[in-house]
């Protein structure tokens, strides 16, 4: 979308400031409306729709913070940043918390209201997702509870279409965490089989010594505890799937005896001289790479082959992470029911952490960090003290990073730090000084300085 489609709304009794900043966001090629009436400003949002608002703070009419409030009534997913030449910490702490985006002090560089503006302008589209999404958890992105929009889950979605109906063999790829036994069920639940049983075995989970007499089952006397026959779960699979679950852990000997009964379709128990027929798909999935295994000599390359007929590849939620918001929103509202709390999504700050964050453990992290915060919380919203700390830590962000960007001086960003943690601890200078490690003197000589 080009910057020409992005309206600005800019409210300035100051005629030659609106100009300024209308002559200059036109040059970058934003759609720009003054007007120098904070009143008739309010009369425009009610009628119009804008990306960005951009206001003064001491104007004639409605104060800039009068109108940032009205416009979180009439306008709420678009943003507002305040603008004055009469900055002080406790107004700037006021505005961040009735909703502003953010607070700039005049004067300021030209280059930094752009920057602001097209920060502020992701942060609208990131609100509209959100609202856009909360639409679409229950919709045709939620796939047997695999959840994504992203073309590589599209994918994902057509292929489970297309081979639901058959009785080939699925080995499905995939960091842990990534949704793999979502899928084999997504399989199964969409095909012919789903009338007929899905056997799972968690190949890593079972001692090698109880696994063979579990898949394979036993007849009476087999061994000195074998009291009484015994189905094994190949054999309870029958006219369904049998999903291997970690097929990688599975022992030499018994990929041996795997591979037969894929080739003669039949299972023979332990201590039985009979053979009986089975009719199953089987569904493996593995975290590990096979091939590396083969040339190890830890996995069978003619079962690699049987068991890979057709494969699949989940993609770890690092490279998806258009499908993040869907999947929290999912999450959230999973856990709200769940717990029985009415908690609507998570804060824009809490948002943007989620997002930011690597997720090593994939989906499943996801939700537990999320199973989490609703516990925890005790608003309408997650936000980011609800949160693991490690999580906000590892996301937080880096000041020093942005100082380097916009050519801060040790002075400038000291400022910003101490700006930063007043903001965080809601203007409590006595909490603030202790974080900053001053005593209180010095951080009043500071804020002094500051204003």
């Amino acid at each position: 979308m080009s910057d020409r489609s992005h309206r600005i709304l800019i409210v300035d009794d100051d005629q030659e400031m609106c100009g300024m900043l209308s002559d200059i966001l036109k040059e970058e090629g934003f759609s720009v409306l003054t007007t120098n009436d904070s009143l008739e400003a309010l009369k425009i949002l009610k009628k119009e729709e804008f990306d960005v608002i951009i206001t003064d703070l001491k104007m004639k009419g409605l104060k800039g913070l009068d109108l940032l409030d009205e416009a979180n009534k009439v306008a709420l997913l678009t943003p507002v940043i305040i603008i004055t030449a009469f900055g002080t910490i406790e107004s700037a702490i006021k505005a961040m918390k009735m909703g502003a985006y953010d607070y700039i002090t005049k004067p300021f560089q030209m280059d930094e209201l752009i920057l602001t503006v097209r920060k502020a302008l992701e942060n609208r589209f990131l609100k509209k997702e959100v609202v856009r999404l909360k639409k679409e958890v229950e919709s045709r992105y939620d796939f047997h509870h695999l959840v994504g929009r992203s073309p590589s889950m599209q994918k994902i979605y057509d292929l489970i279409e297309r081979i639901s109906d058959s009785s080939s063999n699925v080995l499905i790829y995939g960091e842990s965490g990534t949704g793999k036994e979502l899928v084999a069920k997504a399989i199964h639940y969409n095909g012919f089989r789903k009338e007929g049983p899905l056997i799972a075995v968690n190949c890593a989970a079972i001692p090698e010594t109880l696994l063979e007499s579990e898949l394979f089952g036993y007849k009476k006397g087999a061994f000195t505890d074998a009291k009484m026959d015994k189905k094994g779960l190949i054999f309870e699979a029958n006219e369904g799937t049998l999903f291997l679950d970690e097929i990688a852990e599975m022992p030499p000997t018994l990929q041996a005896k795997l591979l037969r009964v894929i080739e003669e379709r039949e299972v023979r128990p332990l201590g039985d001289t009979n053979s009986y027929p089975v009719d199953m798909r089987i569904i493996c999935t593995t975290n590990r790479d096979l091939k590396s295994l083969i040339q190890e000599g830890r996995f069978r390359e003619d079962l690699f082959y049987r068991v890979k007929v057709i494969d699949i590849e989940l993609p770890p939620l690092r490279e998806r992470k258009e499908d993040l918001p869907l999947l929290i929103q999912y999450f959230v509202n999973k856990f709200g029911r769940d717990s029985k709390k009415e908690i609507s999504g998570v804060s824009e700050r809490a948002l943007n952490i989620l997002l930011n964050y690597s997720w090593p453990g994939n989906i499943r992290e996801l939700e537990n960090v999320l199973q989490r915060a609703v516990t925890l919380s005790q608003n309408e919203e997650i936000l980011p003290e609800d949160l693991p700390t490690a999580l906000i830590e590892e996301v937080g962000e880096n000041i020093v990073e942005k100082g380097l960007i916009k050519k801060y001086t040790i002075k400038q960003l000291e400022k910003e730090y101490i700006k930063r943690v007043l903001i965080e601890v809601e203007g409590n200078k006595s909490k603030a000084a202790e974080i900053l490690g001053l005593d209180r003197k010095t951080l009043y000589r500071k804020l002094q300085e500051i204003d």
